[in-house]
């Protein structure tokens, strides 16, 4: 499988670590313990088909990106730089 990462290109899957669903970069506002919290840590989707992963590009550039891919065909439909969202 390639990855399409914005500032390397095409890159095997090999030089990136899998970090789990993108839904892990909407934390909850709040620091203190609450029902979000516990869902945030501990309810997660498990998707047959589209899906949003964080995968970190450890053996390039070092770029976090947000990753669109099908979990059926394992087809990548796009990547994006994590950072792009936080500006």
């Amino acid at each position: 499988m390639l990855i399409p990462c914005p500032l390397c290109g095409p890159r095997d899957i090999r030089e990136f670590t899998y970090r789990g669903h993108a839904a892990y970069l909407d934390r909850p506002a709040t620091e203190d313990w609450s029902e979000a919290w516990n869902d945030y840590l501990h309810l997660r989707e498990n998707p047959a088909g589209p899906t949003r992963d964080l995968w970190f590009h450890g053996q390039g550039c070092g770029a976090w990106l947000e990753v669109a891919r099908d979990t059926v065909t394992h087809k990548v439909t796009s990547a994006r730089l994590v950072a792009e969202e936080e500006a």
